[in-house]
């Protein structure tokens, strides 16, 4: 398997890029597409799928392309992958729930190939991120691998898209599954945050909001426990960096913990609006600020991924949460490039709203404020 990538500022000039790099030495079949909403992805898909190229695409808040951090931008890239070996699956939230469909993408997953692997992306599916989960695995077993992450819109937070050939949907769910007896993928969801002050509690939260911790308003809590100052006055809810910077870090027994990002805030019930489900009851602590300690857990991680699991690479793909570019700022090209660095393959990314993958103790799910890598190797 080859793997190559390409990058662009406008439509015309990617398509003279896929031009240029189709040969009789290099046919590719599948193309990963991640670009600006900004952007046409729907001319890209057609002149991609004349060439009998499936598209597995999403919009981003932002893309990176073999170490380099990119905005506005088209980033690609071009696998000669055996058709044989990935199937591609689209369906949309709508008559079906969230669940059921990531259900039957599990279910297609398992009827297609014996030990299928689901590399997925969502639209703007927010508070949906455990069910698409909890989905696939009930429909494809425990043991299953998904890696992925939910689509971007340049932080407008007006709907971000996924799509494939002639469909897209902000609501869409969209799946590469791979045959893992022909395709290696291993992959590492990481972090590298550390927990900062006391265990607290979230005594009100439903589904992704948060209320209360410790029987204080969240907001409050926040700003008062982290000696934040921010001006609320602008509006009844607001996009605030305060998730960002101070992740919420949801505590469980003998497993790494799961981030969870404030992205909103509503100045009138000080709640918290998150990128995640955060369960009542749930045992939180806030996190620091990141340093280059945080980026060099993640590299050791990675490397610990190389070492144990995956010695070689044919290409890379790797869902970063936008949050960790807000947080980390001219830090986060160093962690993207370091990472490239470990297998030095081919590599395309984008900034994310949700990651989902595994940690180092953990199980297959859905993160915030995660780096997910995954790594493809053709035996």
């Amino acid at each position: 398997m080859k793997a190559k990538t390409i990058k662009a500022y406008s439509i015309k000039d990617i398509i003279k890029e896929i031009n240029r790099i189709i040969s009789n030495d290099f046919k590719p079949t599948l193309a990963i597409v991640f670009l600006s909403i900004t952007k046409d992805w729907k001319v890209i898909s057609d002149v991609l799928d004349k060439k009998d190229i499936v598209v597995f695409g999403a919009t981003t808040s932002g893309e990176f392309i073999d170490g380099d951090i990119e905005e506005g931008s088209i980033v690609i890239m071009l696998l000669d992958i055996n058709p044989e070996y990935f199937k591609s699956v689209f369906l949309e939230t709508g008559t079906e729930t969230t669940f059921e469909n990531a259900k039957q993408i599990g279910l297609i997953g398992k009827e297609t190939f014996k030990n299928p692997a689901f590399l997925i992306v969502s639209g703007w599916l927010t508070e949906e991120g455990e069910n698409i989960v909890e989905g696939i695995t009930e429909g494809s077993g425990k043991d299953v691998t998904i890696f992925g992450g939910m689509a971007g819109d340049d932080l407008s937070l007006s709907g971000p898209m996924v799509f494939t050939k002639d469909k897209s949907s902000d609501k869409g769910l969209l799946a590469l599954i791979i045959d893992t007896d022909k395709i290696e993928v291993n992959g590492i969801a990481t972090c590298g945050w550390k927990p900062i002050g006391t265990t607290k509690t979230i005594t009100k939260s439903k589904g992704n909001i948060v209320y209360t911790i410790d029987n204080k308003p969240a907001l409050d809590m926040i700003i008062k426990y982290l000696g934040v100052d921010y001006n609320f006055d602008s509006g009844k809810e607001i996009v605030t960096q305060i998730g960002a910077y101070y992740p919420l870090q949801l505590e469980r027994e003998n497993v790494a913990p799961v981030m969870r990002t404030a992205m909103l805030a509503n100045r009138e019930d000080r709640s918290l609006i998150c990128a995640g489900n955060v369960p009542q009851g749930a045992k939180v602590k806030f996190s620091l600020p990141p340093d280059f300690d945080a980026i060099e857990t993640v590299i050791e991680e990675c490397n610990e991924l190389k070492d144990e699991h995956q010695q070689e690479a044919d290409a890379l793909i790797m869902f970063s949460c936008i949050s960790r570019h807000l947080s980390f700022g001219i830090l986060m090209s160093e962690e993207i490039s370091q990472v490239q660095n470990v297998w030095n393959a081919p590599m395309v990314g984008f900034f994310t709203y949700g990651e989902f993958g595994k940690s180092k103790t953990g199980k297959h799910e859905f993160h915030n404020n995660t780096c997910c890598l995954v790594a493809l190797k053709e035996k």
